[in-house]
């Protein structure tokens, strides 16, 4: 299995032509001072599970793509190949951040169109857009920071109503979307870990 992982990484970085894998950098940010007690590891989504998830979302209008935890952009890069112009990342590391506009900025030689926006903030303060219908979530925080991230997410729906789709990768704290009125419209498991839910709102 790990063979077949390692080869998937590779394809996909050839095929994006992007730099996402790498080791997480948790120690060093604790080192610099930033509170890391809510954080998980740096793990980008697999390409082949983020493949199959985009194309699921045959009717959304794909308008803006927020990955919320980006990392170095892996979501977001396949995000804007599967018909997001404009895609939005947050991350609370810089290196990442850095990394992300990097790899976006390659992206956008080949998708000219491409609109992008990466930032260095704190999930639980982060607002959200009110044209975002696509937000995207690979369990990078602990269910504290994440009721703050649904709501959020509601207050925004509630300001802008409008469809809003959550791919939520991992989904250990799917019950608080639910919990929301969010429904659960795909879910795929493989291989135990790979796991993902699209949650859609009820608007």
């Amino acid at each position: 299995m790990a063979f077949a992982i390692t080869v998937q990484e590779i394809t996909g970085e050839k095929k994006y032509d992007i730099n996402t894998t790498g080791a997480d950098e948790l120690k060093q940010l604790k080192k610099s001072g930033v509170d890391i007690s809510h954080a998980t590891i740096y793990m980008p989504v697999s390409y082949r599970l983020m493949e199959q998830t985009m194309e699921q979302l045959t009717t959304a209008s794909k308008k803006h793509f927020i990955d919320i935890g980006c990392g170095k952009g892996r979501a977001l890069t396949i995000a804007a190949y599967y018909g997001f112009n404009k895609v939005s990342g947050i991350d609370f590391s810089a290196n990442f951040c850095n990394e992300s506009i990097a790899n976006l900025k390659l992206v956008q030689q080949k998708i000219p169109a491409l609109e992008f926006d990466v930032l260095q903030q704190d999930a639980a303060s982060y607002s959200i857009p009110p044209d975002a219908d696509c937000i995207f979530l690979f369990n990078p925080f602990d269910e504290i920071i994440m009721q703050k991230v649904v709501d959020n997410i509601v207050q925004s729906l509630h300001t802008s109503p409008r469809t809003m789709h959550v791919i939520y990768a991992n989904p250990l704290y799917k019950d608080l979307f639910i919990q929301q009125g969010f429904s659960q419209i795909y879910y795929s498991k493989s291989m135990q870990q790979f796991e993902v839910a699209i949650l859609k709102n009820r608007c």
